[in-house]
């Protein structure tokens, strides 16, 4: 394979990936050299301490940062020769993402919450409340369509946050700190989810986590030490 470009199949990849700031008159070095490969239907867990660049690293995978060197490209485009509106289309399509906070807009049910991704690629209305609403039933919560975030336990928004990513069906899913304010059964509950999904759609997940219980249960666990990758 090219270094300059990734497989046919991988939903995403990195070559000599670096990321570097500039604070005052030195340069710090928060990530270097990467590579990494997902194929479709793979879980990976990165762990690393709290500072070691994790958020920097997904930050870079999903296109809301540049790199300083290398190259991601995501569902077979180059994310740094894209303009900002085509990164942006390509984000909604091809990539989910799900943070340990969930960030649902309060105001709207869980059926709009999960909407809005399709809303904003244009989709008609009935359509996506009906993919939406499908979605919603898939992960546990056809009962809950029409409860707002407050009326939610946490678990319960989790799970409406998963189903948002998912609704555009992308072949890509990142999770940053995904059971981060969960009990263990509702965790387990969302461990279960992302293997069936993975299964089931060929779903890859990206999953940053302190969780060594939930990393283990990945198909793939890398540490990032010292801004660089390495396989555990």
């Amino acid at each position: 394979m090219s270094e300059s470009r990734m497989s046919d199949k991988a939903v995403l990849s990195c070559r000599n990936l670096g990321k570097s700031y500039d604070e005052g008159p030195e340069s710090v070095q928060v990530l270097a050299n990467l590579q990494l490969e997902l194929q479709p239907g793979e879980r990976v867990a990165i762990v690393g301490s709290s500072g070691s660049g994790k958020s920097t690293l997904l930050n870079l995978l999903g296109g809301l940062d540049t790199p300083t060197t290398g190259s991601v490209w995501l569902a077979g485009e180059q994310l740094s020769a894209l303009g900002e509106r085509a990164r942006g289309l390509l984000r909604n399509r091809a990539l989910g993402f799900v943070y340990q906070f969930h960030h649902l807009l309060a105001e709207f049910t869980a059926l709009e919450n999960v909407c809005m991704p399709l809303l904003i690629g244009r989709t008609p209305i009935p359509e996506a409340r009906e993919r939406a609403e499908a979605l919603l039933k898939r992960v546990g919560l056809g009962h809950r369509l029409s409860h707002k975030p407050a009326e939610l336990s946490g678990g319960e928004r989790q799970r409406v946050a998963i189903a948002r990513a998912l609704v555009n069906r992308p072949g890509l899913v990142m999770l940053d700190e995904p059971t981060g304010n969960l009990d263990h059964h509702t965790a387990q509950g969302i461990q279960e989810l992302m293997r069936e999904l993975s299964s089931a759609s060929q779903t890859a997940f990206l999953v940053v986590t302190h969780d060594l219980n939930l990393a283990r249960q990945m198909d793939r666990v890398l540490k990032l030490e010292d801004g660089h990758l390495v396989a555990i």
